[in-house]
């Protein structure tokens, strides 16, 4: 335990950046800092996104929606770079007044509609193009059950266990523990479910794996924050099945690649808009090595 104790002062003051890998991004206001267009392709949907778990969600989806044959699925992809400020542009604040990623506008629709939060744009496309979601009722309900389970847990595991076992300027032991313990919990929650079912939502792949998989999912295959070993994720052997079968899908994999900065350079497609780009990552990447 730290030798220094915290007293909080009768009113909070923002007096310092709160230190730590986002510091500089993180602010107590909300709305635009800067005044930035955002650009706008040829394709009726315009993702403005960047690869982290909840940006995947949405690539995901679209890629899966793609592979089903839906034309109308096709985007154009624009990076955002939080650590950059991106999305505090006033453009970007126009389409999410939360200035968080990822964000969609639909062109197709008059007037354009703009959709945000990650778990609104999977039901969005979800009820737009008729995939991914049960019509029947105890099924539809029970996908949505677990659509939004992830929109209130993931927080824990991101905000709470991710920033402070990996991302705070310096390790404490409450927070790590509290936020471990919890998510643990939450591994438990899915373990217990999926052993029962294929998917979260029954037997159908649904918007619920496609929200769920980028956190948990990519947690238990040992993809974030490098806490495998820590929370000893091989315990949960039903979510791992489920993690490695949805991770075996073409369009995951493709989704991982949109708007990707970091990690291995063949998963990396910074930008996407067209299906083409895919395979054009592919070719230039066997020729650097050739």
């Amino acid at each position: 335990m730290s030798d220094h104790v915290y007293v909080p002062p009768r009113v909070w003051k923002w007096e310092q950046p709160s230190g730590g890998t986002f510091a500089s991004i993180n602010r107590p206001v909300a709305g635009p800092t800067h005044d930035k267009a955002l650009p706008v392709g040829k394709h009726p949907l315009q993702l403005y996104s960047l690869a982290t778990p909840n940006g995947v969600k949405v690539t995901v989806m679209l890629e899966e929606l793609l592979a089903l044959g839906h034309a109308g699925a096709e985007y154009d992809a624009w990076l955002i770079r939080i650590g950059d400020g991106d999305q505090f542009g006033s453009g970007f604040v126009e389409v999410n007044p939360n200035s968080k990623i990822p964000a969609l506008m639909d062109r197709s629709a008059s007037p354009p509609q703009r959709v945000f939060e990650s778990g609104a744009i999977l039901l969005y496309l979800a009820e737009k193009f008729g995939e991914f979601l049960p019509d029947g009722h105890a099924e539809r309900t029970e996908t949505l059950s677990w659509l939004f389970w992830q929109m209130g847990s993931a927080p824990y595991l991101g905000g709470g266990f991710g920033h402070f076992y990996a991302y705070a300027p310096e390790k404490l032991e409450y927070p790590i523990n509290r936020f471990a313990m919890e998510a643990k919990r939450q591994l438990d929650v899915l373990d217990r479910r999926l052993a029962e079912s294929r998917y979260l939502g029954g037997d159908i792949y649904t918007i619920a794996d496609i929200a769920n998989w980028p956190w948990y999912g990519q947690l238990v295959l040992g993809r974030l924050y490098d806490a495998g070993e820590f929370l000893q994720v091989q315990e949960y052997r039903h979510v791992l099945r489920w993690a490695q079968e949805i991770d075996s899908r073409p369009a995951v994999q493709r989704g991982r690649m949109v708007n990707r900065t970091f990690g291995e350079p063949e998963m990396q497609l910074h930008e996407r808009h067209d299906a083409g780009d895919f395979e054009t990552r592919t070719q230039d990447r066997l020729g650097s090595e050739g």
